[in-house]
């Protein structure tokens, strides 16, 4: 009868003796607090991985301004409120203050009456047209920032803003406008000798303290106490030396 069992059924092992209640309470105790320390390294690992840098990079911006409260050679100028602004006739596109504009027109007639042709090429610009020509304009050209403030104001320090600044050029010699060949055109030659008499000066000469280009074309009207003070008030002392 033994033999009809299968073998597998004969060679049953037998039950191993059961561990002490203290032993496993023990043993489950030690297994819980690994997993617990092990879950909360991996926990801490992964919130520093994903924590933000306490310091970001910032976006490039121009620098801060000098002590004398120009930015890279510019002074700081407000915009002429829109109602103080006129069309020039030579060109309606070309707006100054009232008085600027009386005083080209009357240069520029007085031109006429020497054989010169004068022409308006720029007048009045808002902050907003500075932005494309200063940041714009600097990307195209692929310009230095530094490089760029040589021959273009950052907005908000243009004088165009003032409505009292104007780009004039020749007639006669359109290649040259706000070139400096302009400057041996008759126009401007004409300019060297009269403009002072109708208010007008050069803003920016060969060598000029600002460390901006020289701009034979740049003109601005210096002919009221608004003009006057908008240019030279507290300025006296507030010379910026030559960009570097």
């Amino acid at each position: 009868m033994h033999d009809d069992i299968p073998e597998a059924r004969r060679q049953a092992v037998a039950p191993s003796p059961s561990q002490p209640p203290l032993k496993r309470s023990l043993g489950g105790l030690i297994l819980g607090t690994t997993v617990l320390i092990l879950g909360g390294v991996l926990l801490f690992s992964l919130w520093t991985g994903r924590k933000p840098a306490a310091n970001p990079p910032r976006e490039p911006s121009l620098p801060a301004a000098r002590s004398d409260g120009t930015v890279l050679g510019h002074f700081p100028y407000d915009e002429a409120p829109p109602t103080t602004l006129v069309p020039l006739a030579d060109n309606p596109e070309v707006q100054l203050r009232q008085a600027a504009a009386q005083a080209y027109e009357d240069m520029a007639a007085a031109a006429r009456g020497d054989g010169i042709r004068l022409v308006p090429l720029s007048g009045f610009r808002s902050r907003e047209d500075q932005e494309y020509l200063f940041f714009e304009v600097k990307k195209k050209r692929n310009q230095p920032t530094q490089e760029r403030a040589e021959v273009s104001a950052p907005p908000g320090h243009s004088e165009h803003h003032t409505g009292y600044a104007i780009d004039i050029g020749d007639a006669t010699a359109p290649e040259t406008h706000v070139e400096v060949s302009f400057e041996s055109t008759p126009g401007f030659l004409w300019l060297q000798e009269n403009a002072a008499r109708f208010s007008f000066e050069l803003s920016f000469p060969k060598d000029n303290p600002q460390g901006v280009s020289y701009e034979p074309w740049h003109w601005r009207f210096v002919g009221d106490q608004e003009s006057l003070e908008t240019f030279f008030k507290g300025r006296e002392n507030a010379r910026p030396s030559p960009n570097p």
